[in-house]
């Protein structure tokens, strides 16, 4: 004999799926409402933005806006659904790695349904808050992680640029391996990262030759891009650099003719 299944014991699959799909709506409409809500206090005019060595959305800054959009497109290809980190890193000084990493973080402040958070990294040479014109009156990161109880909201600036935020360095440090392996690190990145869905990180780091640090780094980040000063660095280089990465993080290699 037969019996009919009760259907109070066979798993609503539709269901469970519209309920997911539903979740997952409200969730990327309460995240676009709260980027809708961000304002910038003092929004840069796009002639500021060029004594910054900044993209706008101008047509005088078309050719470079559209250069940093390509890499915008291709970092989304790999990265999917997902908000991710990504490093940004030079291979040898001098080259251009922190013009890069904030002009790609503007790129993704540019979508109007994305964030941006730029934290500089290179502790032996921060150039962002002063490049942002940022005073960094609470400090930053290493301030942070060395006194949690300050507030990660007290250390992230307005940029004059919407939805692109800063977290400078704070406090100066010879060696950020201590500080990049720790777990704080990971801890935090993992809460800047998980807060907001439409957030993405860019991680302005120190340069590759000479040091460890970006390697310790690059173990926090979904993906590598490198910078290579035009004419700075051999092939040869190049690909010694690129060896001291996960092939599955490397985005790609930027040659930049900016330092």
């Amino acid at each position: 004999m037969t019996h009919s299944p009760d259907n109070s014991e066979v798993p609503d699959h539709v269901g469970a799926a519209l309920g997911a799909a539903a979740s997952d709506i409200g969730r990327r409409a309460g995240s676009s409402l709260s980027i809708a809500r961000i304002t910038e206090p003092h929004p840069l005019t796009p002639r500021a933005l060029e004594q910054r060595r900044m993209i706008h959305r101008d047509e005088s800054a078309r050719k470079e806006a559209d250069a940093f959009r390509e890499m915008r497109t291709r970092l989304l290809a790999l990265g999917g659904e997902q908000n991710f980190v990504t490093m940004v890193a030079s291979i040898s000084p001098r080259s251009g790695a922190s013009f890069v990493a904030r002009n790609l973080a503007a790129a993704f402040a540019f979508d109007d349904t994305r964030t941006a958070l730029l934290i500089d990294c290179d502790l032996r040479h921060p150039a962002q808050h002063g490049a942002l014109g940022v005073e960094p009156a609470n400090g930053g990161l290493i301030d942070y992680l060395d006194h949690p109880g300050i507030g990660i909201e007290k250390i992230l600036y307005h940029t004059g640029i919407p939805r692109l935020r800063l977290i400078p360095t704070g406090a100066r440090r010879e060696l950020g391996g201590e500080y990049f392996s720790s777990f704080r690190m990971r801890a935090t990145l993992d809460s800047l990262r998980s807060r907001y869905p439409d957030r993405y990180l860019f991680l302005d780091g120190p340069t590759v030759r000479g040091s460890p640090d970006a390697r310790i780094l690059a173990d926090l980040a979904d993906f590598v891009v490198l910078v290579v000063g035009y004419g700075r660095d051999t092939p040869a280089a190049i690909n010694k650099a690129v060896a001291n990465f996960d092939p599955n993080k490397l985005a790609g290699v930027v040659f930049n003719h900016i330092p």
